[in-house]
């Protein structure tokens, strides 16, 4: 039985993983943000490993290989196992066929989408939204982006969240936390070589809670949310409605034309510090 089939078949067992350690409602940012027991600088590690990992292997981001295998040595486990699986299973492939798996498992399938609002919000109005806290976030942060260009794609928002504001970035990650658990569960089922990629990143985060778990099922049964009317008249401003048009007209997520190629967006400026 593959990950996902388990976790639906605990709707007709509501005691399964009754048991498990949920963080206390109510933490403080702060609190959250240290709730795996790893250090500020070890998860801007872990997070920027992550993205590399999980960024379009061109060249460039092949290069980077053996320096996320140094990074990976740093840091305690499940996080060094997790990053350092994925590494060995890519490092047997030839670059070709890395990139060839890469697109058939994150740009034509949706639930490997590696947009995060779109399993929280699926191609909906609120989408736009979420698009526009992300971004807003960013530019707290003092960074801008395009506004053709998606905010919320994973390797974006974890080189966001190490290399400039890890408050900020890991609330993102939160907030899509059920989005981030059904990936993890796919690529579990699909055998793929970046589950342990999901594993490192999961382990960075606070225990999954109730609400989340309740939203992995909804989201493992029923998929993201689908709207097919049209956005005039809702009183969205600029930018809310320049992102939400985008999520309409571009899901980036289990289209067969997608095309393969670097993160939509660039912040990294180097190896955090």
């Amino acid at each position: 039985m593959g990950a996902l089939a388990r976790l639906l078949s605990r709707r007709s067992d509501p005691g399964a993983g009754a048991t498990a350690t949920l963080p206390p409602r109510g933490r403080a940012p702060k609190d959250l943000l240290h709730a795996s027991g790893m250090s500020t600088e070890q998860m801007r590690v872990a997070w920027i490993a992550v993205s590399w990992l999980l960024t379009y292997p061109d060249e460039e981001a092949l290069a980077r290989y053996p320096l996320v295998r140094q990074l990976a040595a740093e840091l305690p486990e499940p996080v060094r196992g997790g990053l350092l699986r994925t590494i060995d299973l890519l490092s047997e492939r030839d670059a070709v066929s890395v990139q060839e798996e890469y697109v058939d498992t994150f740009d034509t399938r949706r639930r490997g989408c590696l947009h995060l609002t779109y399993f929280s919000h699926g191609d909906t109005r609120r989408r736009g939204m979420a698009l526009l806290r992300i971004k807003q976030d960013f530019r707290t942060a003092g960074l801008e982006i395009g506004s053709e260009e998606l905010p919320d794609h994973l390797p974006v928002v974890l080189e966001f969240a190490a290399a400039h504001d890890a408050e900020r970035g890991a609330k993102i990650l939160r907030s899509n936390r059920p989005g981030v658990e059904l990936l993890r569960l796919h690529l579990a089922d699909i055998s793929s070589p970046w589950h342990g990629t999901l594993i490192a990143l999961c382990a960075t985060l606070p225990p999954l809670d109730a609400d989340d778990r309740a939203a992995v099922l909804k989201l493992a049964e029923e998929g993201p949310e689908d709207e097919t009317v049209g956005l005039d008249g809702y009183g969205l401003d600029g930018d809310a409605g320049d992102m939400a048009g985008q999520t309409f007209a571009s899901s980036g997520c289990g289209s067969d034309s997608a095309a393969p190629g670097p993160v939509p967006v660039d912040l990294l400026r180097g190896r955090p510090s």
